[in-house]
This record gives C-alpha cells, sequence and structure tokens, in this order.
C-alpha cells in the first residue's frame, strides 16, 4: 500500500476503544434515564467518563486532521486543497442537522441543537487554516479550553449562543458539545497529531499488531466510527426495549 494511503492501526484502534466507552455509557445513561435503574449517568464517575470519552474522540479528529492534511496537500492544490475540508466538514454538520430533526420529532425535551457532530463539522472548519501551524494550534486550543470554562458559568436568555457554550439555565440536551472548550481538544489534536506524525509518517514505532486476537475488529470498528455513532443509540434503545429494560414513549 503506497505510504500517502496506509492507515495507522494505533488510530483505528484508540477510535475502537473510544466508541466501545461511547457505547458503555450510552447503554448507562438509557438505562438511567428511560429505565427504572438509578445509576446517576449525568453525574460523578459516569459525567467524567463521558467528558473523557468525547475528549479521545476530538483528540483524535485533530490527529487524524493532521495525518489528512499531509497526505492530500501532496496531491491537492491551493484552491482544492481548502475546499475539501470544507465539504467534509459541512457533511458532518448536516449529520449533526439530522439528529436535531430527529430528537426534535421524538425526542422533544433532550433535542440536541449542537451536539458532538455539529462539533466536529465546525471545527473541521475552523481547524483548518491551524493544519499548518501546530505550533499555534497548541496555544489557541488551551485559550479555547479556557474560554470555555469561563463561559460555562454564563448563562442567556436565548439558545442563540449555544455552539459557543452559553446556555438557558432551564436547557437540557441528551448532547451537548459546543465549540468552547470542545474545539480547543480538536486543535490540542493538531498538535500531538503533527508531533507524533510528521509530514504524514510515524515518529515512533509500535509493535506489530498482525494475528493479534480482536486486532481485525478493533480496525474495522476505528474505520466506521462515523456509521457506528450513526446507528449504536437507536439500537441501543431497541435491543435494551425488547429486553423490558427500558420503556420509551415517543411522541
Amino acid at each position: 500500500m503506497p505510504a500517502g494511503s496506509r492507515r495507522f492501526w494505533e488510530i483505528d484502534a484508540t477510535r475502537a476503544v473510544a466508541i466501545l466507552m461511547m457505547v458503555t455509557f450510552h447503554a448507562v445513561y438509557d438505562l438511567d434515564h428511560f429505565g427504572s435503574a438509578d445509576i446517576g449517568a449525568t453525574s460523578g464517575f459516569w459525567r467524567s467518563f463521558a467528558q473523557a470519552t468525547a475528549s479521545l474522540f476530538l483528540l483524535l479528529v485533530g490527529i487524524s486532521l493532521t495525518l489528512s492534511h499531509s497526505r492530500a496537500s501532496r496531491r491537492l492544490d491551493g484552491k482544492t486543497l481548502p475546499l475539501k475540508y470544507l465539504q467534509r466538514g459541512f457533511r458532518i454538520f448536516l449529520y449533526g442537522m439530522a439528529i436535531t430533526v430527529v430528537t426534535w420529532l421524538f425526542l422533544p425535551d433532550g433535542i440536541i441543537l449542537f451536539g458532538i457532530l455539529h462539533c466536529i463539522g465546525l471545527s473541521i472548519i475552523l481547524a483548518y487554516p491551524l493544519l499548518g501551524r501546530p505550533r499555534l494550534a497548541l496555544p489557541l486550543g488551551l485559550v479555547c479550553i479556557a474560554a470555555g470554562i469561563v463561559v460555562s458559568n454564563v448563562e442567556a436568555g436565548t439558545n442563540l449562543l449555544l455552539w459557543l457554550g452559553v446556555r438557558t439555565g432551564d436547557m437540557y440536551m441528551f448532547d451537548y458539545f459546543p465549540l468552547l472548550p470542545w474545539l480547543g481538544v480538536v486543535l490540542l489534536g493538531v498538535f500531538t497529531g503533527s508531533m507524533l506524525y510528521p509530514d504524514g509518517e510515524r515518529r515512533f514505532h509500535p509493535p506489530d499488531v498482525t494475528g493479534w486476537p480482536m486486532a481485525g475488529l478493533l480496525s474495522w470498528m476505528g474505520r466506521h466510527s462515523l456509521a457506528i455513532y450513526l446507528a449504536h443509540q437507536p439500537v441501543l434503545v431497541v435491543v435494551l426495549a425488547a429486553a423490558g429494560a427500558i420503556e420509551i414513549g415517543l411522541v
């Protein structure tokens, strides 16, 4: 396989771990929110677990952007390259908007107005100018995280600033990842990726996992993370409802 097109197994495997963490948390959340179990999925350990999962996902977004940019810049001109990332970001943002519509129709009490796909889509677009400037991405990422901590204590009477992290006091969403602080995590990923994979090549030598148990499955999950994300929650709800563990009332 050409060097410019190969995938790195450790990134796919790490992404698969994040997927398994995500499915675990959402199963716990569904049992807590829709079932009779009193788990406390939105506080304590499980809240920290959810934030760690999202952080891992978004860090990998930044790392993957550096790899993609290093390889794409070798074959695309200066006009086509930014269009590639604009289209990719917009496509993922539209997936987020589709989830907004679905939750508005079926889960109006927990409508997702700016979830992780909205965040990833816009972050891809906003991070593009920094893909060739990783040492600038680091301080800007830290600024975004610090700003997110500040605005998390700010409330507004409108939802127009939700994308920045300013929310209304009584707003509840199942999935909420504003640009502040989460764009900062993506930018930290851009910096990390540039350090670990300069010019799209490994700076280190991981072990050969050929023949390891589960290696193929983890790699497959990592390659299809978006599809798994879109499908996993409906599947979880159906399975848990069929097992009698939760009750779902659609409106």
